[in-house]
């Protein structure tokens, strides 16, 4: 597989946590600002168009705060593959060690 970007797959119950509040946490733990290759991008995927108008609203808010050229996109869930079990639970797995 080379056409492929690394990412997660949060499956969430909106009634205990909204996709707005998943998208704050998504911001809070990478730059949206660092242009990658296509395998280390900063993208959102979306599954509906109510999350999909979220997401751009959320983005939209990036590119006005003034931080810099904004590089997150936002594109359309398609089909997600899982990633070996060595990348599973990674951050936990790392606990205690340097992450970079």
């Amino acid at each position: 597989m080379k056409d492929f970007t690394e990412c997660c797959l949060v499956e969430f119950d909106p009634s205990a946590v909204s996709f707005e509040d998943l998208l704050i946490e998504f911001g809070k733990m990478h730059s949206p600002t660092s242009q990658r290759s296509r395998q280390y991008r900063s993208v959102i995927f979306y599954a509906d168009e109510d999350q999909k108008e979220t997401a751009e609203e959320y983005v939209n808010g990036l590119k006005s705060s003034n931080r810099g050229e904004i590089y997150t996109k936002v594109e359309k869930m398609t089909k997600f593959y899982k990633g070996e079990e060595y990348h599973q639970n990674y951050i936990a797995k790392m606990s205690g060690k340097s992450l970079y």
